[in-house]
């Protein structure tokens, strides 16, 4: 029987756990529980959508006005700004929030911080029963948020806007994690006067950033707020030493810090005294607040012990040359690998009103002067017209009536690339330009973001590569950057850019061609080093190059090596020109101060040549392939298939009489009784430098007077006038006008015409002069074997 009744009872579903405490609930409870959960939930319920509501309605804003940083690249503070609201209210970073600050702070404020919703329920009961007890305020009970809900939206404390509070706290809890909640109390909380901040206080008092806080500074800072006036970092450190230590023992006693941290930090001495804040690259700080006025921090690329190394040198040289008048200068280092800026000096003296040391020099548009000249050599030689050992002529020259001189007014002759480099030689430079034309050039200027150029494109010439044009010292320092850099160019930055961002690269010139100009730039030689290769060993590798605006108001010099491109600038604010300013004589030793002191034994620092570099033997005369002739040969670089493989023939073979008195040409050449000899195959312009500065070399004798044969090549050139240009000429009283030219070596005489009829014989280097005509005047030039020139000018009166 209980063998089948047991059986029977199996047999019938048996109720699950969940429906067996529902009935017991339903057997044991009052229905009134049941009541008053739903009346709960209703509330809840009720209570968030009454907050989103409300949440809706009054938005929280946030939004705080800081003091702008200026900081280096490790983080320490450059320089700084008040608020728009005249306060010293600075950002403390979440990264700044050491775990020292935070346990601190929360330990003292709001130990249950990250346990509550913003609102501390019991604390809040707690208050209320002892205000009424007491029958006043003796307790706010307010959390961090609700702190920080305060400071942004400062009221009288009272019951009504305590609700408020509340409210604008659980808005916080509902938008903010707890730890930009805790970094927004760290930035609000006053600690006297304009001061707002644990990293304001912090830098003013301590002279630290928040991170390099001890436990007993920030003790000292955790317990300010609380007491503003009575625990004021200004007076009273008597007391405010007491009560650090006071709570100081109190962290000991709950172990917030280890008894170590303990004793130093009550043994350390406080020392509070008000400093100023930092006051270093004020011109680049003041441009960069400019550019980013709403930003909190702005993080430059500035190296603190480099910029703080360049700033002494440039204001100790600044005072040794004030006695020539001159009283600005601008340095920039740039690092050759990040492309950053490392060191800034717009002026050395920001504080000089009398010489307008608050203007920043290192973006002033100014001449250029010579500094240009490295960018057009090396534009000629990636285009196959020139290499190193190319012989350029450095004499009197016209382009299309310009007439450019050197800056020692004097003329060299046929000269080498490297020469007229190394020696800042006009002439050959403006023949390079010529050759490569000005368009390219600027093109490369506009790719290298010269920005002046770019406005002024139209209006630029020839006399670009001598300084007619508007630069700035920021600029030439990323140019000369990409010759550091195998001819690739990135801009030179100030500012850290965005994680992730990518700077924009060109290819401003050919490998090869960039390798080659750092190593003629790497010829000259330094006026700071003795002769003596064991006195110059550890002093590092430098190409560099000089420029002299016209008038001597810039003074420019600009070096890199592998790792650095320094460039300084020297002259007036003002423009006011001086004698004595030279990029050589003046600029060039502040440059090798620089480079010996952040470069001074370094490894790594030579520039390396890039794998197809290769060499060949030219013609030392004139940088071409050897010819038959060719007995003198030195080594030179070049690009294999773009460089020129013209073959020299700087010598030729004439036909001259028994007696040498005369050559012949191809038609009036005897059967016999004459010889064959070599002489120079000069250029006439050459020859006309050498006839008029008397310098000595081989004539080929006149030619045979007795041929008729009318030469059709080797013209004379006329010099000036200019082909095609108008002259203005006084008409009451009109000057006479020059006339020049350049005949063939062999060339005795020439002829001069004006509007077709003859005007004057002459030798070829005479300076002959005319009284010219109003209107269109026609000018031409015979030698005497019957080869002709012909131009025309315009003459108009005043």
């Amino acid at each position: 029987m209980k063998f089948s009744l047991k059986k029977q009872l199996s047999s019938i579903p048996q109720p699950s756990i969940g429906t067996t405490i529902i009935a017991f609930i339903r057997n044991n409870c009052n229905k009134s529980w049941f009541r008053w959960a739903k009346r709960i939930s209703l509330t809840i319920i009720v209570s968030i959508v009454l907050f989103l509501i409300l949440n809706f309605i009054f938005p929280l804003h946030t939004k705080v006005e800081y003091a702008q940083l200026i900081t280096a690249k490790d983080g320490s503070v450059l320089y700084a700004f008040l608020s728009h609201d005249d306060k010293w209210r600075m950002k403390t970073e979440l990264d700044e929030i050491t775990p020292e600050l935070r346990k601190a702070i929360i330990h003292k404020e709001d130990r249950l911080f990250y346990y509550h919703p913003g609102v501390n329920v019991m604390a809040i009961g707690r208050a209320v029963v002892n205000n009424i007890f007491t029958g006043r305020k003796t307790s706010g009970a307010s959390t961090i948020t609700m702190q920080v809900a305060r400071l942004l939206e400062p009221k009288r404390r009272t019951y009504g806007n305590k609700i408020i509070e509340i409210f604008r706290a659980l808005q916080l809890e509902w938008y903010y994690s707890k730890d930009e909640i805790l970094q927004l109390y760290l930035n609000l909380v006053p600690y006297g006067g304009n001061v707002e901040g644990v990293k304001s206080a912090a830098l003013l008092y301590f002279g630290q950033l928040p991170n390099r806080l001890s436990v007993a500074q920030i003790t000292t800072l955790a317990i300010v707020p609380n007491r503003p006036t009575s625990l004021s970092l200004n007076r009273n450190p008597v007391l405010l030493k007491q009560e650090r230590d006071k709570w100081l023992k109190r962290f000991q006693e709950d172990e917030v810090f280890s008894d170590t941290l303990i004793d130093d930090a009550i043994n350390e001495p406080l020392q509070l005294r008000r400093t100023p804040l930092p006051n270093i690259a004020p011109h680049l700080s003041y441009r960069l607040h400019t550019k980013y006025p709403e930003q909190a921090i702005l993080k430059t690329t500035l190296n603190r012990i480099t910029q703080d190394k360049v700033q002494q040198l440039a204001y100790n040289y600044h005072k040794r040359i004030r006695k020539y008048n001159i009283h600005n200068l601008a340095v920039i280092v740039a690092d050759n690998k990040t492309r950053e800026i490392t060191a800034y000096i717009g002026s050395p003296d920001f504080t000089d009103n009398d010489h307008a040391g608050q203007v920043d020099n290192a973006r002033a548009i100014r001449s250029p002067g010579s500094t240009l000249k490295p960018l057009v050599y090396a534009l000629g030689i990636e285009a196959g017209k020139i290499t190193p050992k190319t012989m350029l002529l450095d004499v009197p020259s016209q382009f299309g009536g310009y007439s450019p001189e050197n800056f020692d007014q004097k003329f060299n002759g046929a000269v080498t690339v490297e020469n007229a480099l190394v020696n800042s030689l006009n002439i050959p430079a403006v023949k390079v330009l010529e050759d490569i034309t000005v368009p390219v050039f600027v093109n490369k200027l506009k790719a290298a973001r010269f920005e002046q150029i770019s406005r002024d494109e139209r209006k630029l010439g020839l006399s670009v590569i001598l300084g007619g044009c508007g630069t700035t010292l920021e600029e030439l320092v990323g140019l000369y950057s990409s010759f550091a850099n195998e001819g690739l160019f990135t801009p030179i930055s100030s500012f850290q850019s965005s994680e992730g961002e990518k700077k924009t690269t060109v290819r401003l010139i050919s490998r090869q061609a960039a390798y080659m100009i750092s190593e003629i730039l790497m010829q000259a030689v330094r006026p700071d080093l003795p002769t003596g290769y064991q006195n110059s060993y550890h002093a590092p590798p430098i190409a560099w190059k000089t420029g002299t605006s016209y008038g001597r108001k810039d003074a420019w010099s600009i070096g890199y090596n592998r790792k650095y491109t320094v460039g300084v600038w020297v002259g007036n604010a003002n423009a006011e020109g001086v004698p004595e300013l030279t990029g050589a004589d003046i600029a060039t030793p502040l440059l090798f101060q620089l480079f010996n002191t952040i470069d001074y034994n370094a490894a790594g620092s030579r520039l390396l040549a890039p794998k197809n570099m290769p060499l060949r033997l030219v013609c030392a005369e004139t940088g071409l392939l050897p010819g038959d002739y060719c007995t003198h040969q030195v080594v030179d670089y070049y690009i294999p298939l773009i460089s020129n493989t013209q073959t020299c023939k700087h010598m030729k073979e004439v036909p001259v009489s028994a007696d040498e008195s005369f050559s012949y040409c191809t038609a009036c050449l005897p059967e016999s009784g004459y010889k064959k000899k070599l002489y120079e195959n000069l250029p006439p312009a050459l020859v006309s430098f050498y006839n008029t500065w008397s310098v000595a070399y081989r004539r080929i004798p006149p030619h045979n007077p007795s041929c008729t044969r009318v030469f059709q090549s080797d013209a004379p050139q006329i010099i000036t006038p200019a082909d095609g240009r108008e002259y203005m000429i006084d008409a009451i009283e009109p000057p006479e006008m020059l006339l020049t030219c350049h005949a063939d070596n062999d060339v005795k005489q020439v002829y001069w015409y004006i509007n077709d009829k003859f005007y004057k014989a002459a030798k070829a280097t005479d300076r002959v002069f005319f009284q010219p005509d109003l209107g269109e005047v026609k000018i031409s030039c015979s030698d005497d074997k019957g080869r002709n020139t012909n131009i025309s000018i315009v003459v108009k009166k005043m």
